[in-house]
């Protein structure tokens, strides 16, 4: 039997959600029988006993090395005290990458893979290369663009694409060029595009089964309204919603309606503001037909999001590749970009270049992104038509491909 090592970085959730849209494809490519090995750490390693119960045995925690919390996203300064010092909890990093890299080696020897797929896991491609395991490296950065403030970051950038080039391939989760929209993230060096494949973006392939529509989907009919997403891991998470909570205190928000999507499993988030400026639950400002201002949703169901998505004026996001590529190419919905550090404010950038959404650091330029999409809507409309046409959605089948025709190589 063919064995598979996945190996998943835990910052974020973009690279959990692309490996799991791979796994959903990958036996329609290989027709061996293979068993596939996870490893990663922290809430990646959570879903991953949830999602699959039965297999705990191949469900591997590595401690990976991963920058420490800040407010607002990682905190360059700690995770860089991180270096040489205990941080939070965390060892000091030398030591912590000698201890995750030992860890990978033992499960490497154990297991003998046939393939390993890293998605943000740069020490796996290093083992197997040593071992001459092929090895599929997925990604959407290499060596992004640094701003002023982070220039002092440049030899890491320099040493992370080092270990990026040792893989087999190196996958890229977006559209081909002139339509990539992490262009600004990768800078790939020549000795790096010989291996390089633009795959496209790992949307969900799933055909969403209708049902009838939920008691938020009726809210939200005949509405204008903005999509307010809150992503990533808790700091981040948390920074982006600090940062909503400031946009919406002002008073060019007063009328502006808008759903709140966190990200979270806490069905006490689910609420709904009144312009009356009183709260109701989702039920009875649909039974007492509430004209609502703002909806605060945990969870969205796929139908929901699926709604929502369709039904929204624009989407503010922080960011994310992985959320931007669903919402500006599969649903060709403008966006308001408000970073949280430069990988987010590179993909932001490049949209606003093609005008195909808003760049906003600071609490006064969303509120004019707002107005400026609405007032040139259709030439976003248009813009995001063009770039909706030339998206590539199925990078998790084009990986698979990849990963099944490198099996058959090594043969």
């Amino acid at each position: 039997m063919l064995k598979i090592g996945e190996f998943i970085y835990p910052w974020g959730s973009g690279h959990y959600s692309r490996m799991m849209r791979l796994n959903e494809v990958l036996g329609d490519h290989i027709k061996e029988e293979f068993e596939i090995h996870f490893s990663s750490k922290d809430h990646v390693y959570e879903k991953l006993l949830k999602k699959f119960p039965n297999e705990k045995e191949k469900i591997h925690e590595i401690l990976m090395p991963t920058p420490i919390d800040g407010k607002f996203g990682p905190s360059v300064s700690m995770s860089l005290m991180n270096l040489l010092l205990p941080i939070s909890k965390n060892p000091p990093l030398v030591r912590q990458i000698a201890n995750y890299l030992r860890e990978e080696r033992k499960l490497y020897n154990k297991e003998k893979f046939d393939l390993v797929i890293n998605d943000g896991d740069m020490g796996s491609n290093i083992l197997a290369k040593n071992r001459n395991i092929p090895s599929l490296f997925i990604t959407n950065q290499f060596r992004p663009r640094l701003y002023n403030s982070r220039s002092y970051l440049y030899p890491s950038l320099i040493f992370v694409a080092k270990q990026i080039q040792k893989a087999s391939k190196i996958l890229v989760a977006d559209s081909p060029p002139p339509y990539t929209m992490c262009e600004y993230n990768l800078n790939f060096i020549k000795e790096a595009e010989d291996k390089v494949t633009y795959v496209g973006h790992f949307t969900n392939s799933k055909k969403i089964k209708k049902v009838e529509s939920s008691a938020l989907e009726k809210l939200v009919e005949n509405n204008e309204f903005g999509y307010w997403m809150r992503t990533g891991n808790k700091s981040t998470n948390d920074g982006t919603g600090q940062r909503y909570e400031e946009v919406f205190q002002q008073d060019e928000m007063k009328n502006e309606k808008r759903i709140i999507s966190h990200a979270r499993n806490d069905p006490k988030i689910d609420s709904v503001i009144g312009k009356d400026g009183k709260r109701y639950s989702i039920t009875d400002a649909l039974d007492k037909k509430i004209d609502w201002i703002q909806i605060d949703i945990g969870f969205l169901s796929e139908q929901e999001k699926d709604t929502v998505l369709d039904s929204c004026k624009y989407a503010v996001v922080n960011g994310s590749h992985t959320v931007m590529g669903e919402i500006m190419g599969g649903k060709s919905k403008p966006i308001i970009g408000i970073p949280i550090y430069d990988e987010h404010t590179n993909n932001i950038k490049w949209a606003e270049e093609k005008n195909l959404g808003i760049l906003a650091t600071k609490t006064k330029q969303v509120i004019e992104g707002i107005v400026k999409i609405k007032e040139n809507y259709e030439n976003f409309e248009e813009n995001l038509d063009e770039f909706s046409k030339n998206f590539v959605p199925n990078g998790a089948e084009n990986s698979a491909k990849i990963a099944a025709q490198t099996l058959e190589e090594k043969r």
